[in-house]
């Protein structure tokens, strides 16, 4: 049996933890082989630190669990499922992301034309998938999300926001 918060903790850091042992594998084909094989060490090493720093920000994104509704992202279409509200987005169709930390819990609000806007709160159940969403986002700049995310804003700031490049 394994402790409740031991086991919080390791899924929290899981990602770090796998990139860490793939790391030191590679290290070790990059110290301790010969001919080919240290190549590969030194190519899972790199792919190593990539992995840490991409779990590290997946880490930063995570606002826990437990927050009202389930959001959802099948085949384009972000869906979001509340106790109150809900309603969907097509990923295509978006026009602009905001962040807004006055509400409680602090949401996302995703805007496409012709619709209201859709309030997701950052800790609702799936919320974590939303990171993946974003890092496809041409333009937008994660570390400026991350730390809008971490406390920095104090009223609705514009994430993403999409650039209509269409000639009329």
């Amino acid at each position: 049996m394994i402790r409740t918060e031991v086991k919080t903790a390791l899924t929290r850091w899981r990602g770090v933890i796998i990139a860490a042992l793939i790391g030191v594998f590679g290290l070790r084909l990059l110290v301790a082989t010969f001919g080919f094989m240290p190549w590969i060490g030194g190519l899972l090493v790199v792919l190593s630190v990539v992995m840490i720093v991409s779990s590290l920000q997946r880490m930063r994104f995570s606002s826990g669990r437990g927050g009202p509704g389930v959001v959802q992202i099948i085949e384009g279409q972000l869906s979001y499922f509340g106790p109150l509200d809900g309603g969907a987005v097509a990923l295509t169709e978006m026009t602009r992301i905001e962040l807004d930390p006055t509400c409680k819990p602090a949401c996302w609000r995703f805007y496409q034309t012709g619709q209201s806007p859709l309030h997701i709160p950052v800790n609702a159940e799936g919320a974590d998938q939303l990171f993946d969403m974003f890092a496809r986002l041409p333009g937008i700049d994660t570390s400026k999300m991350l730390d809008q995310l971490r406390g920095n804003a104090q009223r609705p700031v514009v994430i993403w926001r999409k650039d209509d490049l269409r000639l009329h």
